[in-house]
């Protein structure tokens, strides 16, 4: 009679190919916000290319009296939010090593080097309107730095407002994939925003 030879079962070493295909394919929710950041690019080119025209057509000093741009204070927070650019993406590496507590922290950090950028910038609007009467009715250049500074703010505030929807769907649950991704897609758009911003600070605080 023939003996009957039983083994242990063997786990597989085999890799699941569709997982693989998975993570080496482009993620579509960040191919998305590229395409959208490459429209938002256009729309401040636009705006460069108003400035520029309006400087070239300008008859007086630009900026003109009694207009006085604070370049050290504008160099400040610019050095904040370019810093504030590399506190987002260490908290990306920790999303995507699964560190879910380092994503908070980084990111809490982020947020905050960007409210303090726009409360900073709303003072410098204060001083110029209340000290230097340049409002954005008063010449052709103060409708467009606040036009180009004042667009620019707002994205900044939709780049703090999406820091607090990554931060608060990071406490809800299990941290997964989907959570990582979003925090990469908002490192995206706050890169981009940073970008933008050291642009219009050389054409308008750099450029006389």
């Amino acid at each position: 009679m023939m003996d009957v030879v039983t083994t242990a079962p063997v786990a597989s070493s085999t890799f699941d190919t569709s997982r693989v295909h998975s993570l080496t394919r482009p993620n579509m929710v960040s191919v998305g916000t590229i395409i959208w950041l490459s429209s938002e690019l256009m729309f401040f080119a636009g705006l460069f290319a108003m400035y520029f025209t309006a400087r070239a057509r300008a008859t007086e000093g630009w900026p003109p009296e009694p207009t006085e741009l604070n370049l050290p204070y504008a160099l400040f927070f610019t050095l904040i939010l370019v810093a504030s650019s590399v506190t987002c993406q260490i908290g990306v590496f920790a999303a995507e090593s699964g560190n879910v507590y380092g994503l908070r922290r980084w990111f809490t950090i982020t947020f905050v080097m960007g409210l303090v950028f726009v409360l900073a910038q709303f003072n410098e609007y204060r001083v110029l309107v209340t000290e230097h009467g340049t409002s954005i009715s008063s010449s052709t250049y103060g409708s467009v730095f606040y036009l180009t500074t004042g667009f620019h703010a707002l994205h900044v505030i939709g780049g703090l407002v999406a820091f607090v929807y990554v931060l608060i769907r990071s406490t809800m649950g299990r941290f997964t994939p989907a959570q990582a991704t979003s925090a990469i897609v908002v490192s995206y758009y706050w890169h981009f925003v940073d970008v933008v911003w050291v642009g219009l600070f050389a054409t308008i605080y750099l450029i006389r």
